[in-house]
């Protein structure tokens, strides 16, 4: 058996028997119930967690929204995990290190590329040393517009809840690399924005991957599968993120929906983050391709 197939096996056992043939106690310490949390005072500490690699040029538009569109009701701390082999990411960093933007505490993480290929390592490890009131597992192509951060602050106002996520987002068609708005260049600042009149409005039914704000609490109690082993090993290529049905499971909160505003998302049919010309690069585009079109 290849080392993909088996590790499919391990995540599709994971994935079927946590809490439900075997008790989360073997996983995971137990999450603090809604009457255990704890309310925030205003000015709530809100953390975004993102990982990057080979996507500078998305990160570009997240990390120029932050600073075009600062919260003013809230205070954010932006974790960015990222790979010293990706030189974008380490302009990206350098440029936008030395901007002051008020509420905004850069927070830069490097991690050898096999930590950073497994998205839970990060993600555990923010957790588990967050002092935000909520912290919120996000990816590099989503776009904080203006109002987005405020309005979450308003969103989790008095909540006693494990988990939270977006009730809607706006999403652009699947573009192609050569698309204008995926070869925009920075302004005189260093930052770039978005035509928000490309992107339609697109519901979120359920919490996943992108869409995690969970409560501090939570994320520091049980972390991110820190105790689950196969979720905390590098790996040798980017892997998919199975684990984040596995963290639901464990923490047992799978999120409510929550109203947040100017949420965007730029979708992309080139992965940056998988080799180019490869046959499983170019079957990921032709896949992603030909799923949207049925969708649509």
């Amino acid at each position: 058996m290849s080392g993909d197939a088996g590790l499919w096996l391990r995540n599709q056992f994971y994935n079927r028997v946590v809490g439900s043939l075997l008790p989360l106690s073997w996983f995971a310490p137990k999450a603090p119930r809604p009457d255990q949390l704890s309310v925030a005072d205003a000015p709530i500490h809100l953390q975004i967690v993102s990982h990057c690699w080979n996507y500078a040029h998305l990160s570009l538009f997240q990390l120029s929204s932050l600073v075009n569109y600062p919260p003013k009701n809230c205070q954010l701390t932006y974790t960015l995990f990222y790979a010293e082999e990706d030189e974008g990411m380490r302009n990206l960093v350098a440029h936008f290190s030395a901007l002051n933007v008020p509420n905004v505490t850069w927070d830069w993480q490097v991690l050898p590329k096999g930590e950073l290929f497994r998205r839970a390592i990060g993600r555990n490890r923010a957790s588990l040393a967050t002092t935000a009131d909520w912290i919120w597992f996000a990816d590099c192509d989503l776009i904080f517009h203006e109002g987005c951060l405020d309005s979450v602050a308003v969103a989790v106002n008095g909540k006693r809840t494990g988990m939270v996520f977006p009730g809607y987002e706006g999403i652009t068609d699947l573009l192609p690399p050569e698309h204008p708005l995926l070869n925009q260049t920075a302004d005189g600042s260093g930052t770039i924005d978005v035509d928000t009149s490309l992107f339609k409005r697109n519901a979120i039914h359920k919490a996943k991957g992108a869409f995690q704000i969970v409560h501090g609490d939570v994320a520091r109690a049980v972390g991110y599968c820190g105790s689950i082993p196969i979720y905390q090993q590098p790996s040798e290529q980017w892997r998919k993120t199975y684990e984040d049905t596995v963290f639901r499971r464990v923490i047992e909160y799978e999120g409510e929906a929550v109203d947040i505003c100017n949420l965007y998302r730029i979708r992309h049919a080139e992965k940056g983050r998988y080799a180019k010309g490869t046959r499983l690069s170019e079957w990921r585009k032709r896949l992603r391709k030909a799923t949207d079109t049925v969708a649509s």
